[in-house]
């Protein structure tokens, strides 16, 4: 016959108190980072069929959800633009009144303590869709990467002459950390930290962020610059990378199906470290929330409570205002 154990863990188990009291892991609004979409106009608040509870926003909309995130205590906003005209080379994301630009002096004016992080990418503002300048090889259209390196050091300048608090290189560009470091150096903003998406798969998780940001490829994928899902080994050394180029911050994009990822980056490199939650997890939790499947608050804060286990040290999601609000 088996003794009985010494130790029952069920004991630290048996109440509310109890358990809150030898918790590991705990949410707090600190770890959570707001995705907003501004786009040109006033009174614009335009639904995102995909992202229920999100919507495209005006300036004057996007100051009120900075506001709102501010008073519950998340500590900062990413902005994502889409802009009034696209082309070849993404012109709005360098214009001194880009759509973006615009955005951040509002926010800063309105609520100058929130960190507004600004997405660093040409996506959203080509009128093909890639994350920089196309070209045809072989009949075929392809991104140029060092041509690009160039356009992205001119948004990182506008962005941080605009006010942006951390710039967000999400293109997976080599070199982009370098030469976006160079850039803001060169132009008296060597104080300007970047948050490098240096870990970014080339995920079926994007499809409602690219409904919500009008940033789909017209032609082609972005496999040829964003990460091979089944890749572990090579995100430590994007990470390593990026690292030795200046970046102040790594981000896991996405999180959930990367907890593995994020884990690997975090213990290796000791560096802040971020996951973006992505559209995808937060769309297929509320669809089968909305059927009753599911509930779909806790199960967003059971998947948050894993992000930040994982290693994350805050997270970019589209839950955060109604994290908070549960905690």
């Amino acid at each position: 016959m088996m003794p009985f154990p010494k130790t029952r863990l069920r004991r630290l188990r048996a109440t509310p108190a109890l358990r809150r009291l030898v918790r590991e892991t705990a949410l707090a609004p600190d770890d959570f980072i707001l995705p907003l979409f501004v786009r040109p106009g006033r009174g614009v608040r335009n639904p995102i069929a995909s992202l229920p509870g999100h919507f495209q926003l005006s300036i004057d909309g996007i100051v009120r959800e900075a506001r709102e995130a501010a008073r519950l205590g998340i500590p900062g906003v990413i902005l994502f633009g889409i802009p009034a005209r696209k082309d070849a080379r993404g012109s709005d994301a360098v214009a001194r009144h880009g759509i973006v630009q615009d955005a951040v002096r509002a926010i800063k004016d309105a609520v100058p303590d929130l960190v507004v992080v600004t997405d660093l990418c040409l996506c959203e503002y080509t009128d093909h869709g890639h994350c920089g300048v196309v070209a045809r090889r072989g009949g075929r259209p392809g991104v140029l990467n060092d041509p690009t390196l160039k356009i992205l050091g001119e948004v990182a300048v506008a962005q941080a002459a605009a006010g942006s608090d951390l710039v967000a290189p999400s293109g997976m560009m080599d070199g982009m950390v370098g030469a976006i470091r160079a850039a803001l150096d060169g132009a008296g903003f060597a104080g300007t930290p970047i948050m490098s998406y240096a870990v970014k798969y080339a995920s079926a998780f994007y499809g409602p962020f690219r409904e919500a940001a009008e940033s789909a490829p017209r032609s082609g994928d972005r496999r040829g610059y964003q990460m091979d899902p089944a890749n572990a080994r090579e995100a430590l050394r994007e990470a390593a990378l990026d690292i030795e180029e200046g970046a102040d911050i790594i981000l896991v994009k996405p999180a959930l199906a990367y907890l593995d990822v994020l884990t690997r980056v975090r213990d290796r490199f000791g560096l802040p470290t971020a996951a973006y939650s992505v559209s995808g997890e937060f769309a297929m939790v509320r669809a089968a929330a909305d059927r009753g499947w599911i509930n779909g608050a806790a199960v967003a804060l059971e998947i948050l409570t894993a992000i930040k286990r994982a290693g994350a040290d805050f997270i970019l999601t589209y839950w955060a205002k109604d994290a908070v609000k549960a905690l």
